[in-house]
C-alpha cells in the first residue's frame, strides 16, 4: 500500500497562488490604509469618532490571525483528547491532524507579530486599553489593568503560542517514533502509550489555562473592555473546535480521492462528521445561552455588545444580517444536513459542510472583531478577501509537507488494528 504521500503538481500551485494573493493583499493594505500611522480619534469606551483604514488593516489581520491560528491548534487538542480516551479509531487518519497541527509555529509568528505590531504601534483603535490616560479615568479599565497591560499581555501570548509549539511538536515526535522504532511488544507498547498519555494530558491543561479561558480574554474579548461573558471563551473555543474538525475532514477526503489513506473508511468520516454535528450543536448552545441571558437580563453594559452588531428596536445595527447569518450557517445547517447518518457517510456533503462550516465561523469571528474597532458597515474588498488567502496558503504549505515527508500511517501504532477493524 502507498503510505508516501507526494504533492501534486496542482496542490503547489494553488498553495503558491494562495499565498501570492494574499502577500499581494498585505502590500495592498500597507500603501493604501498607511497602518503604522496614529490611530483615528476615539471617544470614550474607545467607539471611534471616525474609524480610519488603519484600523481596518489592523482588525483584518488580527481575525484572521487568531481564527487560523486557533483552528489549526484545535487539531492538536483532537489528538491529544482521543489520547487521553484511548481513542484507537482515529489512528489510521492521525497524520492528518498532526499535518495540521504542524502549521501552529507558522501561524503563532504570524499571529505574535500581529498583536505585538498593535501594542508597539499603540493602536487604541483596537485596544482600547492600550492608551494610559484613559485607563487613569476609566473605573473599569483602572480595575482590569492587571492584566490588560502590555507587559502581561506581551508575556502571556508569548508563553501560550510557544506551549502550544512545545508541546504539540512532543506529541508529534512521539508518533514518528512509532515509525522509526519497529513493531512494538506488550510492554514497550504499554509504555509508549503511557507515555503519550502523560503528554497529551500536559497539553489538553495548558490548552484549558489558555485557549478555553485566558487568550479569547485577550486577543478577542478585551477589544470591548467595558464588557464581559463568562461563556465567552468556551464560545471561542467551540468555535474554532469545529473548524479544527472540518479542516481534518477536508484533508481526509483530499487524501482518499488522491488514492491515500487506505486503512481510513465511511466509519471514520462518520465519526469525525459526528464530532463537527455535535460542536455545531454545542456551539450553539453556548451562541443562544450568553445571547438569551444578556437580552434576558437587558443591562446596559451587558447589551452593548449586541447593539453593536445587530442594533435596537429602532434602528437596525449594520452588522445585523451578518450576525443572523452567522447563526444559520453554523447551526441550522449543520442541524438539518448533518443530523442523518447518511450525510456524514457521503464524502461530497461532508466536505461542502466542512467548507460551509468553516466559511461561518471565520463569520463569526470577523463579527466579534469588526464591531467593535472599525464600528461601520461590513467591508469585504480585496483586502478582506486576499488576508484569509494567505493563511489558507500557509497551511496548505505547512500540511503539504509534513504529509510528504513522513508515512501517512502509524505503522507500528499498538491501535493500529482497532483503528482498522473500526466500526460505528
Amino acid at each position: 500500500m502507498n503510505h508516501q504521500f507526494e504533492l501534486p503538481s496542482s496542490y503547489k500551485k494553488w498553495t503558491w497562488g494562495l499565498i501570492g494573493a494574499g502577500a499581494i493583499a498585505v502590500l495592498y493594505g500597507i500603501i493604501m490604509f498607511h497602518p503604522f500611522a496614529a490611530p483615528a480619534a476615539h471617544g470614550h469606551g474607545g467607539a471611534h469618532e471616525a474609524a480610519d483604514s488603519g484600523t481596518r488593516f489592523w482588525a483584518t489581520l488580527l481575525q484572521n490571525s487568531v481564527f487560523w491560528l486557533l483552528v489549526v491548534n484545535a487539531a492538536m487538542f483532537f489528538i491529544c483528547v482521543t489520547t487521553m480516551a484511548m481513542g484507537g479509531w482515529q489512528v489510521a487518519l492521525r497524520r492528518v491532524p498532526e499535518a495540521i497541527s504542524s502549521v501552529v509555529p507558522i501561524l503563532g509568528i504570524v499571529t505574535f507579530v500581529v498583536l505585538m505590531g498593535i501594542v508597539l504601534f499603540g493602536r487604541t483603535d483596537i485596544f482600547h486599553w492600550l492608551d494610559a490616560e484613559a485607563v487613569k479615568h476609566d473605573k473599569i479599565l483602572n480595575g482590569k489593568k492587571g492584566f490588560l497591560n502590555p507587559t502581561f499581555f506581551t508575556i502571556w501570548s508569548a508563553i501560550s503560542i510557544f506551549m502550544w509549539w512545545f508541546l504539540g511538536k512532543k506529541m508529534r515526535t512521539l508518533s514518528l517514533e512509532s515509525d522509526k522504532n519497529g513493531q512494538m511488544d506488550y510492554a514497550t507498547g504499554k509504555k509508549w502509550i503511557f507515555k503519550n498519555t502523560v503528554w497529551a494530558s500536559l497539553y489538553c491543561v495548558f490548552f484549558g489555562l489558555s485557549v478555553a479561558s485566558t487568550i479569547p480574554w485577550l486577543w478577542l474579548m478585551s477589544i470591548d473592555p467595558h464588557w464581559y461573558s463568562t461563556m465567552y471563551s468556551w464560545y471561542t473555543f467551540a468555535s474554532s473546535f469545529v473548524s479544527g474538525m472540518s479542516l481534518i475532514a477536508i484533508f481526509v477526503v483530499f487524501l482518499k480521492n488522491k488514492g491515500y489513506l487506505e486503512y481510513v473508511t465511511e466509519e471514520h468520516l462518520h465519526d469525525v462528521g459526528k464530532f463537527m454535528f455535535a460542536f455545531s450543536v454545542f456551539w450553539t448552545y453556548l451562541w443562544f445561552s450568553q445571547y438569551m441571558l444578556i437580552w434576558y437580563s437587558n443591562q446596559p453594559e451587558e447589551t452593548k455588545y449586541f447593539i453593536e452588531r445587530i442594533g435596537t428596536a429602532e434602528k437596525t445595527g449594520p452588522y445585523n444580517t451578518l450576525f443572523f447569518v452567522n447563526l444559520a450557517m453554523n447551526f441550522l445547517c449543520p442541524l438539518l444536513i448533518l443530523m442523518k447518518r447518511g450525510a456524514k457517510r457521503n464524502w461530497t456533503l461532508l466536505t461542502i459542510m466542512a467548507v460551509l462550516i468553516i466559511v461561518g465561523h471565520w463569520i463569526d469571528f470577523y463579527q466579534m472583531v469588526m464591531p467593535g474597532t472599525v464600528k461601520a458597515h461590513p467591508k469585504f474588498g480585496i483586502f478582506e478577501i486576499g488576508i484569509p488567502m494567505l493563511f489558507i496558503g500557509l497551511i496548505m504549505l505547512g500540511v503539504g509537507k509534513y504529509l510528504s515527508k513522513h508515512s501517512l500511517l502509524m505503522k507500528n501504532h499498538p491501535f493500529l488494528k482497532e483503528s482498522m477493524i473500526h466500526h460505528t
